[in-house]
């Protein structure tokens, strides 16, 4: 697997923490400042749209099929999302300890997402499966 620089990752990161940090007065003011918090394992399994890792949230891949990995800084979590879903295809994330999370929708079109696994100090990618279990695409991972 091929695996990227680590020095670019822990500047993204940092670059991120920055950002959140320059923008904390708009978020206390906001309603999503309300939600909840959660870091690396804790947010595993919890919906992004529902914790503070929205906030951040940045897309760092995108597989063939437009599948994309989202990543928070502020949480270390990742998770997959599709904008104009394909009715029965499964949506993953998986992290290199192969925590994964899915999801499938029942009808075509709409955004979906799955939700989170961890991300600190460790590697994840987001993929797309038909519904016979074949891989349609995946991201590189990240």
């Amino acid at each position: 697997m091929t695996r990227p620089n680590p020095l670019a990752r822990k500047l993204a990161t940092v670059g991120s923490a920055l950002a959140m940090a320059g923008s904390s007065l708009l978020l206390a003011s906001s309603p999503a400042s309300a939600a909840t918090s959660c870091y690396s394992t804790s947010c595993h399994g919890l919906d992004p749209a529902y914790t503070v890792c929205q906030n951040d949230a940045r897309t760092v891949l995108t597989s063939d099929t437009g599948v994309e990995l989202r990543y928070s800084a502020t949480c270390r979590a990742v998770w997959a999302r599709k904008t104009s879903a394909v009715a029965w295809h499964k949506y993953i994330v998986q992290n290199d300890r192969r925590e994964t999370q899915f999801v499938v929708p029942t009808s075509s079109g709409g955004t979906v997402w799955t939700t989170m696994v961890d991300d600190k100090d460790i590697y994840a990618y987001a993929a797309d499966y038909r519904p016979d279990g074949t891989q349609a695409s995946s991201t590189l991972w990240w």
